[in-house]
């Protein structure tokens, strides 16, 4: 099994910085009035001050994105129009190029030019919960990946189903102190997953809010063989959703993320939390038959204003 791509939902710099101060007071004072800072934390499954802390912070983050206009749900507006050929633009950053490398054992940031890929069978989306997750939890969180997984699959045509037998495409909800401690649990589960992406996991920082891991089979690295996504269980409602959302969509095969692609989830400045319009025609873009797995940006960029138009016109 072959590590095909990684994708990464973190902060951007900007919004960081501009929240040092506030959540430094967060962290020392809990000063902040909102209800959604004070998890509740009681009984045989109490969780550490690490992961309470860390909830508290994500909390604190998305009301100040929400503050900022940020996080948007309305999938793009007349204030955000794009043409046929943004989007042929637009779907040529973000499915043909990579955002990560590996080097030294470790991934670092690296735009680099790659191939079509995506999925040739079908998908079994098996969900795993961390034994401190709350039952109430839980069922949201099936619901909001059993529609979204309904979507992708009228999006891109692949047969898509939530099952938990033998699954191919691994959704997890851990808690920080469950994170810690999966090692076991993912080799079990995945005996082929390397020892890079589950150090990635058990040792992922407080600014990785969630990731996706697309892997092939050593053969063939341009067809999806499975998935591997973690989204911390300390968030709350709406940067829960949206790790969902961009995750999922990313391990379909929109591998990377563009600063210039709006409206779009695949874009670091976090405008909005859901998938976009424009985010569904990259989908149907990336499972249209003229466009071949391995393909690359030279072989498909004669395609994809024609793509592009074809998409846009039949809405």
């Amino acid at each position: 099994m072959r590590l095909t791509h990684l994708a990464i939902l973190k902060r951007p710099r900007a919004i960081l910085l501009a929240m040092i101060g506030a959540l430094a007071l967060v962290s020392a004072c809990e000063q902040i009035p909102d209800a959604a800072l004070e998890p509740q934390n009681t009984g045989p499954n109490k969780r550490s001050d690490e992961s309470v802390q860390l909830q508290r912070y994500y909390a604190s983050v998305q009301t100040k994105l929400q503050t900022q206009g940020l996080l948007r749900t309305d999938g793009g507006g007349p204030d955000v129009p794009f043409t046929a050929t943004t989007l042929a633009q637009n779907f040529e950053r973000i499915a043909l190029f990579d955002e990560y490398a590996i080097r030294g054992g470790r991934f670092v940031a690296q735009q680099t030019p790659s191939h079509l890929r995506r999925w040739e069978r079908p998908i079994r989306v098996g969900l795993l919960f961390g034994d401190q997750v709350p039952e109430a939890q839980r069922a949201i969180d099936r619901e909001n990946v059993a529609a979204y997984v309904r979507r992708l699959s009228r999006l891109t045509g692949v047969n898509m189903t939530v099952s938990n037998a033998n699954p191919n495409f691994h959704v997890m909800f851990l808690y920080r102190d469950e994170q810690k401690n999966i090692g076991p649990l993912l080799r079990q589960r995945i005996p082929d997953l390397g020892q890079v992406v589950i150090d990635e996991i058990t040792q992922s920082p407080r600014n990785t809010f969630c990731v996706a891991y697309a892997f092939s089979d050593q053969n063939n690295s341009s067809s999806y063989t499975s998935a591997l996504i973690l989204v911390k269980a300390e968030h709350t409602d709406l940067m829960r959703l949206s790790c969902i959302h961009e995750e999922m969509a990313q391990a379909m095969g929109l591998a990377n993320d563009s600063p210039t692609a709006r409206p779009s989830i695949f874009n670091d400045d976090e405008e909005f939390a859901l998938l976009t319009r424009q985010d569904e025609l990259l989908l149907r873009m990336l499972y249209d038959k003229r466009l071949k797995p391995g393909m690359t940006p030279q072989a498909a960029r004669p395609l994809l204003p024609i793509i592009a138009n074809d998409v846009l016109r039949s809405g």
